[in-house]
């Protein structure tokens, strides 16, 4: 029997376009004949509401606190036994989500020991490792032009010098994991359609490899 469905991470610093790209990979893996589930973190549960009420700066809390946060709100994405990502692959479901541990990795990395955080996640890399990881590179200016364009507040980590710390820690992180981990980075600064073009070649070799092995 041919495995078809595949699970997808989506990563970048903020502003990078992410949404965007998870969109036109949902199109095209729709086109090609998937059943297609998109998703992101923090998810809309009620852990991660508390992680996005802290980024909206309407509560407090320390960043051991935000990382200890996102590996609940991680786990229940994945377990969740409604709408959890191990149940719709189950389902037969391609599964792309707008962030995973990497983001935990890149985020809390930059205010405590990487190396926690990514042990603190072990759980949900044993549960379930993407098939690919992709990484939509942008550099941080042009990342903080497009969060201040249409916004009128910013979020917590958004700021040009804590961009430029989280991007070189997405670096470490995929240095430090290129052998467990399937990383494809892409130039994020071009037009959204050579990109999606780009991750649409990526994916589709990914595909070709999955179905070889069944």
């Amino acid at each position: 029997m041919m495995k078809k469905n595949l699970f997808i991470a989506f990563e970048g610093i903020d502003g990078s376009g992410k949404s965007l790209q998870v969109q036109l990979l949902a199109e095209n893996l729709e086109k090609a004949g998937h059943k297609v589930y998109c998703t992101f973190e923090p998810t809309d549960s009620r852990i991660g509401s508390i992680i996005k009420d802290i980024f909206k700066h309407k509560m407090e809390a320390d960043h051991r606190v935000i990382a200890g946060l996102y590996v609940a709100d991680r786990l229940d994405h994945l377990l969740n036994k409604e709408n959890g990502i191990l149940k719709k692959l189950e389902e037969g479901y391609t599964v792309i989500t707008d962030r995973y541990y990497f983001s935990s990795y890149a985020y809390q990395g930059t205010h405590m020991s990487q190396d926690w955080v990514i042990v603190a996640n072990s759980l949900s890399a044993q549960l379930l490792r993407p098939d690919l990881n992709i990484y939509i590179d942008i550099s941080p200016e042009i990342a903080i032009t497009r969060i201040n364009h249409g916004r009128s507040s910013t979020q917590l980590y958004e700021t040009k010098e804590n961009l430029q710390e989280v991007r070189e820690k997405y670096f470490e992180a995929f240095e430090k994991l290129k052998h467990q981990e399937a990383i494809f980075t892409t130039d994020g600064d071009r037009p959204a359609e050579i990109i999606a073009k780009d991750i649409w070649q990526e994916v589709s070799k990914k595909m070709k490899l999955q179905n070889s092995l069944y």
